[in-house]
């Protein structure tokens, strides 16, 4: 009987060793794959996280997806991206949620941006929240909410969103008294009724944030895959003003933001200008706001490639009249 119960023992004891190495392997896995990155093996941390990736690991994917997105480790591939993104996404990955709809916006593709911006939104991701308030505010693509547009722009500002601040500030300026309360009040609803993001244990060891990515995110770290750049909807097409005559042709401009006074976006072209390649800029009267464009650019890749360049300020490409 001895003989039996120490076997037992014996038997119990190696299936809890064997169950306990299994458990973290993943997370161990996920978290060599972000080590590599910081050293500048990006090429190691795709191997690492591949294999994860394809057994259905969502931060794997999700890292995957920003290197293919970065052309780091891997050629560059925004198909590729958009497919690992989508998959982490489609497991409730909130930040794989918000930086495939940004991608996907950039992309022009609205209807399946904006699915995934919601999500994102729902689950208190800042930078969709300001997506969202933003075309709320607007009326672009969606009916014209000031309400509801002011209650998502405030959670994503007092999540410390630099650009979701100055578009709040601005939002104060215009946005009546009433309705500014109104939004707080609803802001707050949604706060307590928002369903938290699925956990994981490779969550619970993930590398600290980066405040490149502007937002949470589940493995990147310092040097690690950073998040696509904050943008906001396109603008519809009315008359503008042009500031400067410059050399550049093209039909294609950038929209870096709405302002509820020209001071405003006349003080950010200034700061940005150094960055522009002696791009003019545009005032764009859109009732009572002011939208900065720039441009022209030939071309909607050379936009969207100057956008990259002055992340993480909101950018986005438009064609001009």
């Amino acid at each position: 009987m001895v003989r039996c119960g120490v076997r037992l023992v014996r038997k119990l004891l190696l299936g809890l060793m064997i169950a306990a190495a299994a458990m973290p392997v993943s997370a161990q896995s996920v978290r060599a794959g972000v080590e590599a990155w910081q050293k500048g093996d990006a090429a190691g941390a795709v191997a690492i996280w591949r294999p994860l990736a394809n057994k259905g690991d969502a931060d794997a994917a999700f890292n995957l997806g920003q290197a293919y997105r970065l052309g780091k480790g891997v050629p560059l591939d925004l198909a590729q991206a958009q497919g690992w993104l989508e998959r982490a996404a489609r497991k409730g990955h909130v930040d794989a949620q918000s930086t495939l709809g940004l991608l996907l916006f950039q992309n022009g593709n609205r209807v399946g941006a904006m699915r995934w911006l919601k999500s994102a939104a729902e689950a208190g991701e800042p930078r969709a929240l300001l997506v969202i308030g933003t075309a709320l505010y607007n009326g672009d693509g969606v009916p014209a909410d000031p309400v509801r547009a002011y209650a998502y722009v405030s959670r994503a500002a007092a999540q410390g969103l630099a650009p979701a601040k100055a578009t709040l500030a601005d939002m104060d300026e215009i946005i009546p008294l009433e309705q500014r309360q109104k939004g707080i009040a609803l802001a707050q609803e949604m706060a307590a009724s928002r369903k938290p993001e699925p956990t994981s244990p490779e969550k619970k060891t993930a590398a600290p944030k980066t405040a490149a990515a502007k937002a949470p995110a589940p493995k990147p770290a310092p040097s690690a895959p950073t998040k696509a750049a904050e943008t906001v909807p396109a603008p519809k097409k009315v008359p503008v003003e042009a500031k400067t005559a410059t050399s550049p042709s093209g039909k294609w401009r950038i929209q870096l933001g709405a302002f509820g006074q020209r001071k405003s976006a006349e003080s950010l072209y200034a700061k940005l200008s150094s960055k522009l390649a002696g791009r003019q800029a545009y005032y764009v009267p859109a009732g009572a706001v002011v939208r900065l464009q720039a441009g022209p650019f030939e071309s909607r890749a050379a936009a969207s490639a100057t956008c990259a360049r002055l992340a993480p300020q909101p950018c986005f490409p438009v064609e001009g009249n």
